[in-house]
């Protein structure tokens, strides 16, 4: 099935390389490399998750700026390699505290004694990391997080104050804190994926919501734990419970539908809305839920192109952030393409801007504006000027566009779904372990039309 499984860094470095059936070529990586660093297509910049070279089918996801890959010779599921990879990546993530390449080299040995028991000659066997403890021996040497730049939703809560500790995503599942003992935690991340398309007008043409439920566990003794949800939480979009108001003075939050972890028990789930489960270790989704009711978008997107001369034209870029301002969003993108006769671009940033950078990308034709936060409730403007190698012949609202935005925002989440608590089974009257709950909401297509 699987004929090799490597690791390699943002510099095509090996870190980690496994030959299971000795079927593919030597230098596969070497090929990998190369051609993802010098894909060239004309609709895409980056190369695929999936792709063939001479009979070797390639299958790779990259996280932390990491590549994860797999080859095989076979005519295999790609959902199912991809999953692997992904799970992999989460396993390693749990026992080494961080996933980078530094931890990797110095975890090396643990890192390929948790591969022989992950793939066997190229067949998955688990990756549960709950079972994995049970043959996994080698003690992780841990990397200090301090130095390394986040990554990923969870480390945005590393940032600004009254946040949680450095090492709520960066603990090993297996090692003891400092002197032996073991601090009694559990992590709760609500993470949502937004995707909205604005009309040219500004109306909202389709939104929905991709949601998940994290848990990571540093509990001993696996208690059980109760986590109670909205009470006007309703699921479908059929019944009277859309009409209920919430306490909160908004509408109820209706999902289209969800799943739950295999260890979650919904006996009182339709009762009280309570989730009941005994977590496994490592992070696990408990639930997995979608959302297409209205709600309203975090941001309000303007893009307007205008011809100004016979080879010119003007560029005028709005976003208002429409939530509370004790809220910031960070690591926002902005991107434009433009037409392809565009020759170069000049840009014009507010007054008084700070942390904001633009950009023409020759190569792909675009405009791209990077900003490093954004306070709730502001509005920030862009203006860029565009020089043609030729006079501009049709609509050219038609030619460039559409807008296209990334962003993260901590502590803010679009559906409105709430942990109302997170009770833990007592084991004693002084039991009593840290909880901390999370919200994070990131752009999965955020989109506004010209």
């Amino acid at each position: 099935m699987i004929s090799q499984f490597f690791v390699l860094s943002q510099r095509g470095d090996h870190i980690v390389f496994r030959d299971y059936r000795g079927e593919v070529p030597k230098g596969s990586a070497e090929i990998f490399f190369r051609k993802v660093k010098f894909w060239n297509d004309d609709e895409a910049e980056e190369a695929p998750p999936v792709f063939n070279v001479d009979g070797v089918n390639y299958i790779h996801v990259k996280v932390a700026g990491l590549f994860f890959v797999v080859t095989t010779m076979v005519n295999v599921s790609p959902s199912l390699l991809l999953e692997l990879l992904q799970r992999i990546a989460r396993v390693t993530k749990d026992y080494l505290g961080v996933l980078s390449e530094d931890s990797l080299r110095k975890n090396f040995i643990l890192v390929y004694e948790l591969l022989d028991e992950v793939i066997d000659f190229g067949y998955p066997q688990t990756t549960s990391t709950e079972v994995l403890k049970s043959y996994i021996f080698n003690e992780p040497i841990m990397v200090d997080a301090g130095r390394l730049p986040p990554l990923g939703p969870a480390a945005m809560f590393m940032q600004g104050t009254k946040r949680m500790p450095g090492t709520a995503v960066t603990k090993s599942v297996v090692a003891n804190e400092p002197g032996g003992k073991k601090r009694e935690e559990i992590f709760v991340d609500i993470i949502e994926r937004i995707s909205v398309t604005f009309s040219s007008s500004g109306y909202i043409l389709t939104s929905e919501i991709d949601g998940t439920i994290q848990m990571k566990s540093y509990l001993t003794g696996n208690p059980e734990i109760r986590l109670a949800l909205n009470e006007d939480l309703s699921i479908g979009r059929t019944g009277s419970s859309s009409y209920y108001r919430s306490s909160s003075g908004g509408g109820a939050v209706i999902l289209d539908d969800c799943n739950f972890h295999e260890s979650v028990h919904l006996d009182s789930f339709d009762i009280d809305r309570t989730l009941t489960l005994i977590p496994p270790d490592g992070e696990f989704a408990v639930m997995n839920y979608r959302m297409t009711q209205e709600f309203k978008p975090p941001f309000r997107v303007t893009a307007l192109i205008e011809e100004a001369g016979p080879s010119r034209a003007e560029v005028l870029l709005k976003i208002r952030a429409d939530f509370s301002a004790n809220v910031t969003a960070n690591t926002i993108t902005v991107q434009m393409p433009v037409p392809s006769y565009t020759m170069r671009a000049s840009f014009e940033l507010e007054a008084g801007a700070v942390g904001q950078t633009t950009d023409f990308k020759e190569g792909s034709r675009r405009l791209e504006w990077n900003l490093k936060k954004i306070v709730g409730g502001s509005e920030h403007t862009l203006r860029a000027k565009l020089t043609f190698s030729q006079e501009s012949h049709g609509n050219l609202t038609k030619e460039a566009g559409p807008v296209n935005m990334n962003f993260t925002i901590p502590m803010y989440n679009a559906s409105k779904l709430q942990v109302r608590y997170l009770q833990i089974a007592k084991k004693s009257k002084t039991y009593n372990p840290y909880r901390w709950v999370r919200y994070v909401t990131q752009a999965n297509s955020y989109v506004a039309r010209l």
